[in-house]
């Protein structure tokens, strides 16, 4: 089956089976591997992307379902010239990751946040966390680069 779809502003066209999931075709078809699959289940949040300007996770739905669709990963957000999105460089600043592996769906979440909840207060950040599992930081850190990505995003 071939779908179409734009993957960080390139018109792309995957041959896969109907049954491929949409992390699957990102990570193997397309090798953008910073979309991550935690645990198949969308509980963890670590495969969340941007769909059509919601966040969505990337594991529990099919690349079919998709076709025609904008989506944006972790690689489409820095510049060309490698200027980290605000909300990247927020993360990085705030020190809200450790190991890595929830950080490009949790900054993916995050961008969603800030578009949606541009004045979210800690409470209401950490409740709309809630699908986006971090077992190394606590959590302050991500809520701090939130905050602070969703007012550098206002600029």
């Amino acid at each position: 089956m071939r779908t179409e779809l734009t993957v960080n502003g390139e018109l792309v066209s995957i041959e896969a089976p109907p049954n491929t999931l949409l992390v699957q075709a990102l990570r193997e078809h397309l090798q953008l591997t910073g979309t991550h699959i935690g645990c198949d289940t969308a509980q963890c949040g670590a495969c969340t992307i941007i769909m059509n300007g919601d966040a969505i996770k990337s594991c529990n739905i099919l690349l079919a379902q998709a076709a025609g669709s904008t989506i944006t990963t972790i690689e489409g957000l820095a510049s060309a010239d490698g200027t980290l999105h605000p909300m990247q460089q927020a993360f990085k600043d705030c020190h809200g990751l450790q190991c890595g592996f929830c950080t490009p769906g949790m900054v993916m979440n995050a961008i969603d946040i800030a578009r949606k909840h541009p004045n979210a207060s800690d409470d209401e950040i950490r409740t709309l966390l809630e699908g986006n599992l971090c077992r190394c930081t606590g959590y302050q850190n991500i809520v701090s680069a939130v905050r602070q990505g969703a007012s550098q995003m206002k600029v």
